[in-house]
């Protein structure tokens, strides 16, 4: 994992291999089209937790999913709202990956 600033100050960047495998090029694309995705609505977001997402880069349909871990990434937050107990990791994924 590694830090992405483009996503937030404080969250970690996971990817599978499908998305690593399509280059360092469509992997930056994906992030940046990933850290402006605003397309939540209550069919695809009911809860209105905006931590999913699929969307499609270059032909590929990208999923993104949002966890909240506590400071050790070991278990869930105890709050996700409170960033002095939480861990943002964004995994980003082809959708056939999932």
């Amino acid at each position: 994992m590694m830090n992405c600033a483009a996503t937030s100050p404080m969250a970690m960047l996971s990817s599978l291999l499908g998305v690593a495998a399509l280059g360092a090029e469509a992997v930056a694309r994906i992030v940046k089209t990933v850290s402006v995705y605003d397309d939540f609505c209550h069919a695809n977001d009911p809860y209105e937790e905006h931590d999913f997402g699929a969307l499609e880069v270059d032909g590929q349909v990208i999923f993104f999913k949002i966890d909240y871990f506590d400071k050790a990434l070991t278990y869930h937050s105890p709050d996700p709202s409170n960033l002095s107990v939480t861990e943002r990791v964004i995994t980003i994924m082809l959708a056939e990956e999932y």
